[in-house]
């Protein structure tokens, strides 16, 4: 098998390398990236140092493998940056994903792609209409959500226009040891590790009481691979944990594993401009589908990000 990896040096991407090559040693790991790969990544067999918005450049590599799984990681992914440079991030999302299906469509058409989604396609939501299901509408906030949206519906131009093989997910928020602390969580656990060894005293945090749905990147991937395999070509998927969790009961859990309890001072530069308060989704057709469900409890990935900010700050 033969797997091509957009962004594959993020943080998922470690996490899918090292799954995928642990359920298939012989597979062919093509990564492609604008940096190069970090320390410590896992090895894979080939990587390209591009940037997707150079047709030419992406184009060279998709005739040259011609893969036949493509997951599409890369992308400008904090929605706090997407508020920042909209433009930058919406024109970076969506065109790079526009140039990958033309090369696909043009040069690799029986590659089957995987295109990851956000939660945040769902946008604002009401209480009572939850859990969200595929099937709810979608009403983006934020110009990263609007951008996801928008990379959702050229997947489905391309499925139903040019016969493209897309499978396409709305992934909620994850986390695990190695993630930026641009992210809620690991932001949060970093500052609990610089607490606990004497080096800050307060917690700074935005909306604490919004409700997220969290899943370990570990089950995400497992997810990604099983959706390849087995997903639906035209259909989307919901990768989420189905608990519901507010950024107040993570910092109390976060307390517990630390065993510190700081003053939570709000940091208006940390508090968007709207902001959902509750999200949560369901799984049910995703499990239905591949038999997927999650593993790890947020407990202990809590537990293990804040122990990878100890070992770091």
């Amino acid at each position: 098998m033969k797997y091509l990896i957009t962004g594959c040096y993020g943080f998922v991407g470690g996490y899918l390398v090292s799954h995928l090559l642990q359920e298939q040693p012989a597979a062919t790991v093509i990564a492609v990236d604008r940096e190069t790969a970090p320390a410590g990544f896992p090895s894979v067999t080939v990587s390209y140092c591009i940037d997707l918005l150079d047709l030419d450049a992406c184009a060279d590599v998709i005739k040259r493998e011609s893969p036949e799984y493509i997951v599409h990681l890369a992308s400008f992914s904090s929605v706090a940056f997407s508020w920042r440079d909209p433009i930058a991030s919406f024109s970076n999302n969506t065109n790079i994903f526009l140039n990958l299906l033309e090369c696909v469509r043009r040069f690799s058409p029986r590659s089957r792609i995987l295109s990851v989604g956000s939660s945040e396609e769902y946008g604002l939501v009401d209480t009572d209409a939850l859990p969200l299901r595929e099937t709810s509408p979608l009403r983006p906030i934020s110009p990263y959500g609007v951008a996801r949206v928008a990379q959702e519906h050229l997947g489905e131009v391309y499925v139903r226009g040019f016969g493209l093989d897309i499978v396409s997910t709305r992934s909620f928020n994850h986390l695990g040891p190695g993630q930026t602390d641009k992210f809620v969580i690991s932001a949060i656990a970093k500052q609990f590790a610089e607490i606990a060894k004497g080096k800050r005293k307060q917690l700074m945090v935005g909306t604490a009481s919004v409700v997220r749905d969290f899943l370990d990147v570990r089950d995400v991937v497992r997810a990604y691979q099983l959706l390849l395999a087995k997903g639906v070509a035209g259909q989307v998927y919901n990768v989420c944990s189905g608990r519901a969790v507010s950024i107040a009961a993570a910092i109390e859990m976060l307390g517990a594993a630390s065993k510190v309890h700081p003053e939570i001072v709000t940091d208006p530069a940390l508090v968007r401009p709207i902001e959902n308060t509750m999200v949560v989704g369901s799984h049910d057709k995703l499990t239905e589908a591949v038999g997927w469900r999650p593993t790890y409890s947020l407990e202990d990935s809590l537990r293990q990000v804040y122990d990878h900010w100890c070992e770091r700050v």
